[in-house]
């Protein structure tokens, strides 16, 4: 059903046995070193950034939150982490959606 040797699992060792968290971590902190990256990252915060770039591609809120198995919307929403750039094009995408809305309109007849 999961493959060769029936494990349901993402990431299989060498001997297609589960590989431990332990091992996952160790993989991913000799990776983070050799690429000079800081100590503060860790597996978890791949996650984060996962999630953010998600919702930066615009991907549906409802998508995201099923990516990361989030029950309420509210937890993913902590999760992301969206650029200052990300903000701004949103906030432009509404001002120009809505421009019409604040457009004054001038009538000759009142001597503006």
């Amino acid at each position: 059903m999961f493959g060769p040797t029936g494990h349901p699992a993402l990431f299989l060792s060498e001997r297609a046995g589960r590989l431990s968290l332990r091992s996952i971590n160790r993989a991913f902190n000799d990776a983070r070193e050799e690429a000079g990256l800081p100590g503060e990252l860790d597996l978890h915060s791949l996650r984060h950034s996962y999630v953010t770039h998600l919702i930066e591609f615009d991907y549906p809120e409802r998508f995201v939150q099923d990516q990361v198995g989030h029950q309420y919307a509210s937890t993913t929403a902590v999760y992301a982490g969206v650029s200052d750039d990300y903000r701004h094009r949103l906030l432009q995408r509404v001002i120009d959606r809505d421009r019409h809305r604040w457009e004054i309109t001038h009538d000759p007849q009142d001597g503006l």
